[in-house]
């Protein structure tokens, strides 16, 4: 995020936002869109502007910026808090606001050779085994060496308990 420069715009913003216990992250986070739409709007004091240009910034957000759902719901939260408890006035409806849209996430999936170039490993078997390793978080995993051994004279040393001390 791009810090705008000291404003005294922005006291009674943070003393607002202070006097309701708001968390720092969230100071920052609304006075980051305050800054975002008096830049989109070349400057234009708040006061001098109402739901049209609201509704024009947010639009702007989806349509060109692309941005998620949530985060053209952060932008509006900012400019309705603004509004409301700084500027001690309501925004209106505002219509024809274009809502972003959550972007379909369609899930990727690799043959045993693809996994095992992006693991770096010539064979499928390894990939599994640290896959494994992987997905278990390290917990119960005994020795991939185990089960090569089982079948040969030398037997693995089992784990003990922890005595303790």
């Amino acid at each position: 995020m791009g810090h705008p420069k000291p404003s005294p715009f922005f006291d009674p913003v943070r003393e607002v936002l202070r006097v309701r216990h708001c968390s720092y992250r969230t100071e920052q986070t609304y006075i980051h869109w305050i800054w975002r739409f008096i830049l989109f709007h070349e400057k234009t004091h708040p006061d001098q502007m109402g739901e049209g240009e609201v509704a024009e910034f947010l639009t702007h957000l989806a349509v060109e910026r692309r941005v998620s759902p949530s985060t053209q719901n952060q932008a509006l939260n900012a400019l309705v808090f603004l509004y409301t408890h700084v500027l001690g006035r309501a925004l209106g409806e505002m219509d024809g606001v274009v809502r972003a849209r959550r972007r379909p996430r369609i899930p990727t999936v690799l043959s045993r050779e693809e996994v095992g170039r992006v693991l770096g490993h010539a064979d499928v078997r390894t990939t599994q085994i640290y896959t494994h390793v992987i997905q278990r978080g390290g917990l119960a995993v005994r020795s991939p060496l185990g089960a090569v051994l089982a079948g040969s004279a030398v037997q693995p040393e089992q784990p003990r308990p922890f005595a303790g001390g």
